[in-house]
């Protein structure tokens, strides 16, 4: 074996060590990082070195010093944010992908991780019951998909005014953008990045499902065109837009559908789910994140549209230097970027090692740890579950905001749960979002009790 072979070997073997000391340390570290941002930065802040370093020694390096700022992300009793664990499968298939450096923007230099990405969204969309003929991009996340999608969107209902996206930005008409009130701000913000704008909000009720009767005022004030964003999953209650009745009033105003489904989206793979989901096929287009419920490894967005060629005429790029077969759309035909990693074979290994009764498994495993937390909650005194807990979403409070803030410092500093914080019609509230595949019947009764010791050990509960 060449000296190449035996460098790559060496660092190869390193990382594989160090992956390992980290998986089998998650379940059961403090789930928060030891040192803050400026704690790392005192421990690795120094001038580049003269000299290079071995490759394995770099990278133990590496470990030994990023350690004590990891937080542990992975643990069955990490709540925040909404993030997901790392089926094996995904993860070693995204190592094959660092391994294969396969630039996945064109199908023609990179036909296997092109066709690979494809059969993956050929499944995608069977499991969540969407369009099979739509297009499909993997982008880093559910801001970049959102955003893949609205600027389709924005362009589809200028052209069906008759105006040029491209040639005719001056004098085309403004797109008038709505939303509920309980809008995702990844959605704000790619309503901004397409140049419509925030989204004008038209309401929402408690749970934060938007209102119906306020999207057809606002549609009925002019004939604008319109795009319309709904959401499947609020991020606090986790409740589902009406997506029968919301399509419906959008359908006659004749306005471009976008769902915002970063984690709610995977509902549709489950039959427990319908009643949730219904109508939300009948949309315009779809995101989502597979390192969320999925649990795929960061980052992984999924970009949707029903209308394939009006995905491709946004987002298409176009130059002498690159391949294309013209009957065929590319990669990066679908999402704003030319140059990415193979996104899309993670999601392909997580899909095979599962099978559809496998992610309807995960999909209704995470609800049902979320059902067992708010139980779970309900008895302790002091506390009270805000929301209704149809998902994956629990919303906790004190009776009082500084109690509520306290109890969720004393969860994050103890180390046993992580839970992230937030403002919720005006109370404060500790969010706990299940997304992890790991999180059981024994996550749940350990995250409950520690919580009951919080409660406790603040005065909270009595």
């Amino acid at each position: 074996m060449d000296g190449t072979a035996d460098e790559y070997r060496e660092a190869l073997d390193a990382a594989h060590r160090h992956a390992l000391a980290w998986l089998e340390s998650t379940a059961e570290r403090p789930i928060r990082p030891d040192l803050d941002a400026e704690g790392m930065l005192g421990r690795l802040r120094r001038e580049l070195p003269e000299e290079g370093a071995d490759a394995a020694a770099v990278v133990d390096e590496l470990a030994e010093a990023a350690e004590p700022g990891l937080m542990a992300m992975g643990s069955p009793r990490f709540y925040g944010f909404v993030i997901g664990g790392a089926y094996p499968a995904a993860l070693a298939a995204d190592w094959l992908v660092s391994a294969w450096d396969q630039n996945t923007g064109s199908r023609q230099p990179t036909p296997a991780t092109a066709a690979v990405e494809e059969v993956a969204a050929a499944w995608l969309l069977d499991l969540l019951g969407l369009p099979g003929d739509s297009g499909v991009g993997f982008a880093t996340g559910a801001t970049s998909a959102n955003l893949s999608c609205l600027v389709t969107g924005r362009d589809a209902v200028l052209r069906a005014r008759g105006f040029d996206p491209v040639s005719d930005v001056r004098k085309a008409p403004r797109v008038r953008f709505l939303a509920g009130a309980a809008v995702h701000t990844s959605v704000v913000l790619g309503g901004r990045l397409s140049g419509m704008g925030a989204p004008r909000t038209v309401g929402a009720d408690a749970e934060g499902r938007i209102d119906v009767d306020g999207l057809r005022r606002s549609l009925a004030e002019d004939d604008a065109p319109t795009v319309v964003a709904l959401q499947a999953g609020d991020v606090h209650s986790g409740a589902f837009d009406d997506f029968t009745s919301a399509i419906a009033v959008a359908r006659e105003a004749g306005a471009w559908v976008h769902v915002d489904g970063a984690f709610g989206l995977w509902a549709a793979a489950s039959p427990r789910f319908a009643a949730l989901t219904a109508g939300l096929s009948d949309a315009d287009s779809w995101a989502t994140d597979a390192h969320k419920t999925l649990n795929v490894p960061y980052d992984c967005g999924v970009a949707i549209v029903r209308d394939e060629a009006a995905m491709t005429a946004s987002l298409g790029a176009h130059a002498s230097y690159l391949p294309a077969v013209a009957s065929v759309s590319d990669p990066y035909d679908r999402v704003a970027e030319l140059s990415r990693r193979a996104r899309g074979v993670p999601v392909w290994a997580v899909l095979r090692s599962l099978g559809r009764r496998g992610v309807v498994a995960l999909v209704d495993g995470l609800a049902d740890a979320a059902s067992g937390l708010a139980e779970g909650f309900r008895g302790i005194d002091g506390l009270d579950v805000l929301n209704d807990v149809v998902f994956t979403q629990v919303c906790l409070a004190a009776r009082d905001d500084a109690s509520t803030a306290a109890l969720g410092e004393w969860l994050r500093a103890e180390g046993t749960v992580w839970a992230s914080s937030s403002s919720w019609h005006g109370r404060t509230v500790v969010r706990f979002a299940v997304s992890n595949r790991g999180t059981d019947a024994e996550a749940v009764h350990r995250t409950v009790e520690t919580v009951a010791r919080g409660a406790a050990a603040l005065g909270i509960s009595r």
